[in-house]
């Protein structure tokens, strides 16, 4: 009702307008055509005039060409010369003695005649007339709506603000989103959320998951493969955070918020090479401006901190951030992270907690569940991710053996641990020749002839 008030009718003014202004004006009044015909009988006048010019030129053209027996004689105008009567250059020698030379081309000549100046004047004159006219009504208008101006912009106020809530109602019932809760303790409660645009793209059904943040559950060290959705359960948070402040239903079953002044992000891999800036610098810069400017009423999104750098340089910076989070600026934060170390903040720090992106092996392949599990993920999947990426196989089969070192190392250095961990590890050893032929074999592509041969060739290599 409020709304409908502001906006109000106006009758005087849209009359005004549709008798005025043409449906379809154009960008600028200079180029003419703005003002409706019927408005002004003097602006009609003269367009009639200039509109009329092209019959006569038809007529003209007719005339000149019996006059003179001149077949190919034509009659044009461009802006730079104006009207012009124009005869190939082989019978150039037939043009009256009237006729006044104005332009010579390479295959013609143009001229023009005293009627035809007579008819250009008063057309060029005409356009221009009508173009003032119209300026000068146009200017006219706008004075007359000027006295009501307070009016239409309170009516332009309120259309924006009712096609905004018109558009929020119609997503909430066709996206089946709820109304949020908004509270004045600290909280961030989402029961069954959802990515608005992910789950409009994908084929299969979004799965939902849960978010609870609140006094005592500040920090969420996220874990799990690459693929596993660990972005996504991120950014809809955030998404849904920012709908609801806009006063917007969200994608959920519920939300209830307490107050959030800003949203940080650290999110994805970009570089500012022309700035001078790598992509670790970007990254860096990016989490000191997190770190100096969140509070504990921020909510933040730090996606992968440290992955610019070396092993241990990153783990030491993702692990220091995490827990500068935590303790000191106590922000809602989210921390996606694959240095599993970091799993053990949640031991130290009160406030923190892990969850996991679940996934699992399913007949050698790769299943991403996309749900969100309390407790760390087990394993991160690299290496399945990469081979579904389209890595080949021999890469897959050294990066495999070179894991199993490291994890090897890892564990001896575990057991004891005044045994310092290497930096490096050693190449796994060269793979022999018959396992370089099975490493390039696709069972399953093989005929039975194929597979007959190639276990001779196996046994000619052993």
């Amino acid at each position: 009702a409020s709304l409908l008030g502001d906006i109000g009718e106006h009758p005087r003014q849209r009359s005004l307008l549709e008798k005025a202004i043409i449906d379809n004006p154009p960008m600028l009044i200079r180029d003419g055509g703005v003002i409706a015909e019927g408005y002004d009988d003097e602006l009609d006048e003269l367009r009639g005039i200039a509109s009329n010019a092209d019959q006569y030129l038809v007529d003209l053209e007719t005339r000149e060409r019996e006059a003179t027996g001149i077949t190919t004689l034509k009659v044009g105008y461009n802006r730079v010369h104006g009207y012009y009567i124009e005869i190939s250059k082989s019978q150039a020698d037939k043009a009256p003695a009237a006729y006044t030379r104005r332009q010579t081309l390479k295959g013609a000549e143009r001229y023009i005649t005293p009627e035809l100046k007579e008819f250009e004047d008063k057309v060029l004159s005409a356009r221009e007339r009508a173009l003032a006219r119209e300026k000068h009504l146009y200017d006219d208008l706008l004075s007359r709506l000027n006295d009501v101006l307070a009016d239409l912009q309170s009516s332009a106020s309120g259309l924006a603000e009712l096609d905004v809530i018109v558009n929020f109602a119609e997503r909430a019932t066709s996206l089946d989103l709820c109304r949020p809760e908004i509270s004045d303790a600290p909280c961030l409660a989402i029961r069954g959320g959802r990515h608005l645009v992910v789950e409009q793209v994908i084929d299969t059904p979004f799965v939902a998951n849960d978010l609870q943040l609140g006094d005592d559950r500040r920090l969420l060290v996220i874990t799990g493969p690459n693929m596993g959705g660990k972005s996504t359960y991120m950014r809809q948070a955030a998404l849904i955070t920012i709908l609801a402040h806009i006063g917007s239903y969200v994608p959920a079953e519920s939300f209830r918020v307490g107050p959030i002044d800003r949203i940080f992000t650290r999110i994805g891999a970009s570089d500012d090479l022309a700035g001078g800036r790598s992509t670790f610098m970007v990254e860096m810069t990016e989490t000191a401006t997190i770190l100096n400017n969140a509070t504990d009423n921020s909510l933040v999104l730090m996606d992968e901190i440290g992955r610019g750098t070396s092993t241990f340089d990153g783990l030491s910076l993702a692990w220091a951030a995490a827990h500068h989070m935590a303790e000191r600026i106590r922000a809602f934060t989210l921390f996606a992270t694959h240095y599993f170390e970091l799993t053990e903040l949640a031991n130290e720090v009160p406030d923190c907690s892990n969850v996991h992106l679940d996934a699992t092996e399913h007949d050698g392949k790769l299943v991403f569940l996309h749900a969100v599990k309390p407790g760390p993920a087990n394993q991160s999947y690299g290496l399945q991710v990469a081979a579904l990426a389209g890595v080949p196989r021999d890469v897959i089969g050294r990066a495999q053996h070179f894991l199993k070192d490291l994890e090897a190392q890892q564990l001896s250095h575990r057991n004891n641990p005044q045994t310092e961990l290497p930096l490096s590890v050693a190449e796994p050893a060269v793979s022999s020749a018959v396992e370089d032929a099975l490493a390039d074999i696709d069972p399953d592509s093989l005929t039975p002839r194929e597979a007959l041969d190639l276990l001779y060739r196996l046994k000619e290599l052993m």
